[in-house]
């Protein structure tokens, strides 16, 4: 059985205040906000709070992901070998998911095309068992848009993100767009990572002047005040919130905030994130979604949870480890003396 360890290599660009384990305490954290987003009553329904942590964790997640695909592409831009890792990460899970849900449900033919090729988020198909891979289509069509503008532009196409990032966001404050599942509406969120991934790896941004006005605490207070449905306006900040509050942990690994995202169990649900957010969607459904509130919380869904975390642990360690295995095989040639980066996530 795999190990789980903390990685705390600094990343290229000399910054050695940027360390890896707030990422994946962020990682952990957004998971268990989806989680519980959608599979537990986390207060009464007029407070929105199940609406406001499953914003905040897919901000995060987004976030994370824009920094970390950038950060990749800034020390190696090459599209070819970036897209077959993404692709063998990301791939088998999701077909076989997809293969098995939508094979059991008996889905429309529609809807296999719409699922399999990611343009779920622009569809009406989505079931409840699978609706969340809408923010999958998200991340699929940022990791191809992003090898392409690589590919065209080389590594300073890679500073026209935060120019897109602001475009989007205008975008939505055009439309009056707050939150949305269409990935023109949401990239923003990625894009926000995407521009601190190229400010840490330009700049040397860790002087106590940078830390002490990115407090992590005034910063996390402000991610949720952005992702509640009822801030209004303000939610057009939420991705700079998110990665606002990403940046502050960086910057400040001494604050209490930043110490607890070394968390053993937030470091192991970031291990096992993507299985966990792939596969728990079926089980908010169903059979699992109960015929009573009782049933519903105290019987079903805390099963639910249970085999939730069983088989993101089975898919990660004795299935996607293959298929990472394979990818980094099929792109192992590296420069001789290249400094290793980590592996997006």
């Amino acid at each position: 059985m795999a190990t789980i360890t903390i990685t705390e290599a600094p990343p290229p660009g000399g910054n050695t205040h940027l360390r890896l384990f707030q990422l994946d305490g962020w990682r952990g954290i957004s998971i268990l906000c989806v989680l519980a987003a959608h599979l537990l009553p986390l207060g009464p329904n007029a407070w929105r709070l199940n609406a406001t942590a499953g914003v905040m964790g897919m901000s995060l997640f987004f976030s994370l992901s824009g920094y970390l695909i950038t950060s990749f592409l800034l020390d190696r831009p090459n599209p070819i070998p970036f897209l077959i890792r993404r692709g063998c990460r990301i791939l088998p899970l999701a077909w076989l998911f997809m293969l098995i849900t939508l094979a059991v449900h008996m889905r429309p033919r529609e809807e296999w095309f719409a699922n399999f090729f990611f343009y779920l988020n622009y569809t009406l198909y989505a079931q409840t068992f699978n609706s969340h891979l809408w923010s999958l289509c998200v991340e699929m069509h940022f990791y191809l848009s992003i090898a392409l503008l690589v590919a065209i532009c080389g590594r300073k196409g890679l500073y026209l993100l935060p120019i897109a990032c602001l475009v989007i966001t205008g975008m939505r404050i055009a439309t009056g767009s707050y939150v949305s599942i269409n990935t023109h509406h949401r990239a923003d969120e990625i894009l926000v990572g995407a521009t601190l991934a190229i400010v840490a790896h330009d700049f040397r941004l860790s002087t106590p002047t940078w830390v002490n006005y990115l407090n992590p605490s005034i910063a996390v207070f402000l991610l949720c005040i952005t992702c509640s449905p009822f801030s209004g306006p303000l939610q057009y900040l939420r991705p700079y919130a998110g990665g606002l509050a990403i940046a502050s942990t960086l910057l400040a690994p001494d604050h209490w905030l930043s110490k607890g995202l070394k968390s053993k169990f937030l470091v192991y649900c970031a291990t096992i994130s993507y299985a966990l957010y792939v596969i728990h969607g079926p089980f908010r459904a169903g059979w699992f979604y109960g015929e009573s509130t009782f049933d519903r919380y105290v019987i079903k869904r805390p099963l639910g949870i249970f085999l939730t975390f069983l088989l993101a642990h089975l898919s990660t360690f004795y299935f996607e480890s293959y298929w990472i295995g394979v990818g980094k095989r099929l792109t192992s040639k590296t420069r001789k003396g290249q400094q290793p980066f980590p592996r997006p996530e």
